[in-house]
């Protein structure tokens, strides 16, 4: 026998960048009330201001009235507080792909949240069984990773390790569809299922390109045209953040040990450069409005 589904209705998010930040939005949209951390007020700020500007572009273009985004803004709750999550019925952790870092988060959240509260992360490669044997809820710990941007990619990967329950899964199912998410469920092994195909068709844009195959350009075409991808690998790699994409993969490898997942030294070096796409104003393209180069 099923028992009722507890509803979600309220969203705790540790972590403001661009995926906190989006998810922050999608949620709100979805009339979910979200509660949004940051490490200090400065870092919590760059991201409520990244998500009040995508409210208004939303609004600019006619796809919500003033009214409606207002509605969407007084819904997120911005705090340096982590207490402030002790309230929420799912917490997402969104912060750096550090498994110590999140490892810490996760004790944190197992000591404030109420016990029947999920708790998430948002990887797209580290061990989500690592972070749930930290809490004393293995049972309701689960992978909820929303692909770049949040606020317009439909798909989210539902990531189970083998003590997440069934009640748990079918809480984040429900939620999923609340947000207007399309969901798939994978195990818990590196890399889950976008990130094991999206890494190799990103680094071989990466070795054409240092090869001298193929000009930037006609590589970024040739994906799109050719193979129908709203978006070519390489504006992939400076919208998701080079950084981010290192970290994840070097982590990737040490796992799998497979060659196709170790950094090309190309993106290696913008790493160590501060080449890091659209958060700093500059990676394979430029972005003048970035909030990385002082516009905007």
């Amino acid at each position: 026998m099923r028992y009722p589904i507890m509803r979600i209705t309220r969203v705790g998010i540790v972590g403001c960048g661009i995926m906190g930040s989006g998810i922050a939005q999608v949620c709100a949209q979805a009339g979910i009330d979200v509660v949004v951390t940051e490490k200090d007020e400065i870092a919590l700020q760059r991201g409520m201001a990244t998500i009040r500007k995508a409210v208004r572009r939303l609004e600019e273009k006619g796809r919500l009235s003033v009214n409606k985004g207002q509605e969407i803004l007084r819904r997120i709750h911005g705090s340096t507080e982590i207490h402030d999550f002790r309230t929420c019925d799912l917490v997402i952790e969104c912060v750096t792909e550090d498994l110590g870092l999140k490892k810490h988060i996760f004790r944190t959240l197992d000591g404030i949240c109420q016990r029947d509260a999920v708790l998430a992360t948002n990887t797209s490669v580290l061990s989500i069984g690592e972070m749930a044997g930290c809490t004393a809820r293995p049972d309701k710990v689960i992978g909820t990773h929303f692909l770049t941007p949040a606020p317009v990619n439909k798909l989210l990967e539902i990531v189970v390790t083998a003590q997440t329950s069934e009640d748990t899964l079918r809480r984040v199912q429900q939620f999923v569809e609340t947000v207007g998410k399309k969901s798939i469920v994978a195990r818990d092994k590196p890399g889950f299922v976008v990130n094991r195909v999206l890494t190799s068709i990103m680094f071989n844009a990466v070795r054409l390109l240092e090869e001298g195959v193929a000009t930037k350009e006609d590589i970024e075409t040739a994906m799109e045209v050719g193979l129908g991808l709203p978006m070519g690998p390489l504006k992939l790699l400076d919208l998701i953040g080079i950084d981010t994409v290192v970290l994840g993969s070097e982590a990737l490898f040490k796992e799998l040990n497979e060659q196709q997942y170790n950094p090309p030294q190309t993106l290696r070096r913008m790493a160590g450069e501060g080449l890091l796409g659209r958060k700093t104003g500059k990676g394979f393209y430029e972005y003048p409005d970035s909030p990385g180069t002082g516009a905007g």
